[in-house]
């Protein structure tokens, strides 16, 4: 039997949390998971902001400006590879850290991987392996802003200000690892090798007849990759 799609839109969830460590913006078609991974965040001292499906990520990326984004795979309207890629895509996002909490196929992991996905992790997952997995991208993220290597990405999330805050702070000269393109653009060409990934996979048969991914497969809770990138 097939995954329980979402068919209408579900309102994003967000509490502000006073002198949080980090924002995180979660990602998840399954109301029962949604909650699952906002509550063991918050227990942390997190801040959590929820969206039901990649098209609402994509949506609320730019007000949010979460410090690491978690995604599932199969979702309505947008799923979790394309999701990612076009958060690769943009300049403004090229840089956030992203995690996918799914369980993927093996096509879907080395999807993810070419477009720089961050972290993966299984379904069923350990809370333990959740929370570790996101404070070490925030962990990442923190001292990359600090050294100045932010790039162009999303804001890091400073102060205790609501989503929709002015940024607090200028952008770093580049992100780690991020090529120089023509003209001195940061990153510029993994943005390029990004686009052409997403561009790649758009021309594919996704789940439930919408242009992506998906038309391999399909989700077999064969385990994915449990750990951060190196």
């Amino acid at each position: 039997m097939g995954k329980t799609r979402t068919r209408w839109p579900v309102r994003t969830y967000s509490r502000l949390v006073p002198g949080a460590s980090g924002r995180v913006l979660v990602v998840d078609d399954n109301k029962v998971i949604r909650q699952l991974i906002r509550v063991n965040l918050e227990l942390e001292g997190l801040e959590v902001v929820t969206a039901a499906d990649g098209a609402e990520c994509l949506d609320v990326v730019h007000e949010v400006r979460p410090d690491v984004v978690t995604l599932d795979v199969v979702m309505p309207r947008l799923d979790g590879i394309r999701t990612a890629a076009r958060l690769r895509a943009d300049p403004r996002t090229h840089h956030l850290p992203v995690a996918i909490i799914s369980a993927c196929t093996q096509y879907e992991v080395q999807a993810g991987l070419d477009l720089g996905v961050d972290a993966f992790l299984a379904k069923p997952f350990e809370p333990s392996e959740l929370v570790r997995i996101v404070m070490d991208l925030i962990e990442r993220k923190t001292s990359r802003a600090a050294a100045g290597g932010e790039g162009p990405g999303v804001d890091a999330h400073r102060g205790d200000g609501p989503p929709g805050a002015e940024p607090g702070g200028a952008h770093g000269p580049g992100g780690a690892g991020g090529a120089v393109g023509a003209g001195g653009d940061p990153g510029a060409a993994d943005r390029e090798v990004a686009g052409e990934a997403a561009d790649a996979i758009d021309g594919i048969p996704g789940h439930d007849g919408l242009p992506g991914h998906g038309g391999l497969p399909g989700h077999d809770g064969l385990p994915s990759h449990d750990g951060i990138r190196p």
